[in-house]
């Protein structure tokens, strides 16, 4: 079965619906085993927080999402050894470190990066990193 790294525009969905909830939604029982960095949990309650601050979710909602994150059964990696490989990518693609941590993930497990970022997928179609990322709906 091919490894599976989820990034943080994925799993939010599933909990906040937003545009392509109900795909995200499908990766939730995919079956396998899901793969995040560490550094997911720091980036997915930051995305909670905002969505607090725009009014978007209400508090006690946005407290059950960041609690209920913590126990999602990931496979967690810690970001500190992906940090080469993510900063030299970032350099490569033009792409955020934060972005380049999920696919140096991917990479390093020989599977794909999961991601409902569209201009992500768009930047690195044409680039030999693309067969590492998987869109949302695929």
């Amino acid at each position: 079965m091919n490894p599976y790294v989820l990034d943080a525009s994925v799993v939010i969905k599933w909990f906040v619906p937003e545009e392509f909830s109900d795909k995200a939604r499908r990766w939730r029982t995919a079956g396998g085993l899901m793969h995040v960095p560490d550094f997911f949990f720091v980036e997915a309650n930051n995305i909670v927080w905002k969505k607090v601050m725009r009014g978007d979710l209400a508090r006690d909602e946005a407290d059950a999402i960041a609690a209920t994150l913590l126990d999602l059964p990931f496979s967690v990696h810690p970001a500190a050894p992906l940090l080469p490989a993510a900063y030299k990518l970032a350099c490569e693609t033009g792409r955020t470190v934060y972005d380049c941590l999920y696919l140096a993930l991917a990479i390093e497990l020989g599977g794909q990066m999961v991601t409902a970022d569209r201009r992500l997928v768009n930047a690195l179609a044409s680039t030999p990193h693309a067969a590492h990322l998987c869109w949302v709906e695929d």
